[in-house]
């Protein structure tokens, strides 16, 4: 169990609506459709209707700001089956990169291995107190895109599997190169905070509002706050 795991959830009923995607930059195909994923009815670019007008907020002050400007959305909704495949694909894929044999990996080997998937997703866990982030209609992956429709280096790839995914990894580079990926991590964040959304504290990309992990990050800030988990699964 994670920490943000013991908040508990009222669940609010807000009904899952798709984003309006001309709005944004987006990432088509989807990247785990392209993988296999299977989402049923539902499409990947949907999220609760509070976070859609959260996330217009925040595209209003990006372009405010800098004129011309996208929230590049990567991935929103994701059902707990989509859960399990990307859990089951990185598993799948970290073998491969590791150069071993899946049915002659050792149970310390494949107990290592397990711990390196679960340092980025969330357990694609059915029990309705404990859903994934994605699960729950309120969680968003996304970059930049500047005015010339370019999506904007940050220094790492979404789902990569480094330390280079953690928010502030180039805070303290001496390299100008690393100063500005540190400059736009900084920006995505300022406007995903203006929409009162919060950030990943191991995941540039990774922004939530309304979630259990959103009510945990808010009370490292304030313990006295009183905001509550309102999206459970859908």
């Amino acid at each position: 169990m994670k920490p943000y795991q013991k908040i508990p959830i009222e669940e609010c009923g807000e009904p899952l609506v798709a984003i309006p995607l001309e709005h944004f930059a987006v990432e088509l195909p989807h990247p785990y459709e392209k993988l296999g994923a299977v989402y049923g009815k539902r499409s990947p670019y949907y999220l609760r209707q509070g976070v859609v007008d959260a996330l217009l907020k925040a595209q209003f002050f990006l372009n405010k700001r800098n004129p011309g400007w996208h929230l590049k959305i990567f991935d929103a909704y994701r059902p707990v089956g989509v859960q399990q495949f990307m859990v089951d694909y990185t598993f799948d894929l970290i073998v491969q990169k590791k150069g071993l044999q899946k049915e002659k990996i050792l149970p310390q080997q494949k107990q290592d291995i397990w711990e390196e998937v679960y340092q980025l997703w969330a357990a694609p866990s059915l029990d309705l107190k404990m859903p994934p982030p994605h699960s729950t209609g309120s969680a968003v992956d996304l970059t930049l895109v500047n005015d010339k429709e370019e999506t904007l280096d940050m220094g790492g790839a979404i789902d990569e599997l480094s330390p280079r995914s953690i928010p502030n990894y180039y805070a303290a580079s001496p390299l100008l190169k690393e100063q500005q990926f540190h400059r736009r991590r900084e920006l995505l964040n300022q406007v995903m905070s203006y929409g009162e959304f919060q950030r990943h504290p191991k995941e540039w990309w990774h922004f939530s509002l309304g979630d259990q992990m959103w009510v945990w990050l808010n009370q490292q800030k304030d313990v006295d706050s009183q905001l509550i988990a309102r999206y459970g699964r859908v």
